[in-house]
């Protein structure tokens, strides 16, 4: 693996990381970090979930007073499966933790484009990890 690849590979999981910490802090100003402007948001798993298209779109739903996040997102088991170009495919698994002590799990399946700002999520299916 050349430089370059391993710049993208680390960059790309830090992307994935950083994930958390700006859901986490609600500073939905800095959804732009991790989305690209087109972006496809799936979380048809979850009760009430399905699919938002846009940044736009997402920060108003995540924004809103009546939404309800995990109180911790934590990202783990990141596995980049493909990496060509200005595109890479990337599974990893989330631990959420709710009010309560509520614990989830999540696997992430997404689809990643490399812009001008660096690497965004261009497409997110959140499959919610049930019994």
């Amino acid at each position: 693996m050349n430089d370059a690849g391993l710049a993208d590979r680390l960059a790309i999981h830090e992307l994935i990381a950083h994930y958390g910490h700006v859901i986490d802090e609600a500073e939905w100003h800095r959804l732009g970090e991790l989305f690209t402007d087109d972006l496809v948001f799936d979380t048809g798993s979850f009760p009430g979930g399905g699919v938002v298209t846009g940044l736009a779109a997402l920060r108003a739903k995540w924004s809103a007073s009546d939404m309800r996040h995990p109180l911790a997102h934590h990202a783990t088991n990141i596995v980049i499966t493909a990496l060509a170009g200005d595109r890479a495919e990337v599974v990893s698994k989330g631990i959420g933790v709710g009010r309560g002590g509520r614990v989830g799990s999540v696997t992430y399946r997404d689809v990643l484009r490399r812009e001008s700002t660096g690497w965004r999520i261009a497409r997110r299916i959140a499959q919610l990890r049930s019994a």
